[in-house]
């Protein structure tokens, strides 16, 4: 992601189909763990412009919010959140101090992921969660991975091989965004963005009744067993020991 690509994400996440439903998916997993004391640390890898951090927030976390990009430090600052500029291989924050860790869609821009697996895993205090979320799959890599800046999309062995290679016990891995797979596909192919300025707008510009179809279609992903199937994404829940 750019400078720009936070900018325009900032603008429309609170209404776009797709990061209202990441936000959705966080908020239940974080859910799951409403058991933990008071007090509790979370830390997102590559939080753009912080909008998973609020939801975290909202949970009642103390939230720290790491971006590589000084436009999303800005932007999260801004929000009230606490933000540093960091880089997800050399995470600068001190070992076993987080209860949850958040790295949505950032794995895949990181030549060295073993490198911020490791620091997913020394991060994170004993019992501590770990949300991942990558994109599925190389047969749908695309030039829209190549603008996105993607080393890779993922398969689950791959990934796991990964995140069980760093030290940390796999609880979920699941697709999503496996309902619209076929049309993602099918776009992928006969669609080329001849820039990145157009690849954002793309992505951000989507038309009311559009947005609302393709948001109703993945929230129906939340009632039905299609998991275990192909699908654009993959979301991981881990845990260290």
């Amino acid at each position: 992601m750019r400078g720009a690509d936070i900018h325009d994400t900032t603008a429309v996440e609170d209404t776009h189909w797709w990061y209202r439903e990441r936000r959705a998916l966080l908020a239940r997993e974080l859910r799951r763990l409403r058991h933990r004391p008071p007090q509790r640390k979370a830390i997102e890898i590559g939080a753009a412009g912080g909008g998973n951090c609020l939801v975290m927030r909202d949970f009642g976390y103390d939230v720290l919010a790491t971006e590589h990009l000084p436009e999303g430090v800005e932007i999260a600052r801004a929000r009230g959140l606490t933000a540093i500029r960091a880089d997800a291989r050399e995470l600068p924050v001190d070992d076993a101090g987080q209860d949850v860790l958040v790295a949505f869609d950032v794995l895949e821009h990181i030549a060295e992921d073993d490198r911020a697996a490791a620091e997913i895993h020394r991060v994170l205090r004993p019992g501590g969660t770990a949300l991942i979320a990558v994109p599925a799959d190389m047969r749908l890599w695309s030039v829209f991975d190549e603008l996105s800046g993607h080393v890779r999309r993922y398969d689950r062995h791959g990934l796991t091989t990964l995140i069980e290679g760093a030290g940390l016990r796999i609880e979920s891995l699941r697709s999503w965004n496996v309902l619209l797979r076929p049309a993602v596909a099918l776009r992928r192919t006969t669609t080329r963005p001849a820039s990145e300025s157009t690849l954002r707008h793309d992505v951000t510009a989507v038309h009311p009744l559009v947005n609302a179809a393709l948001g109703a279609v993945v929230r129906l992903e939340r009632h039905l067993p299609v998991g275990a199937l192909p699908g654009v994404s993959l979301l991981l829940r881990a845990r260290r020991p």
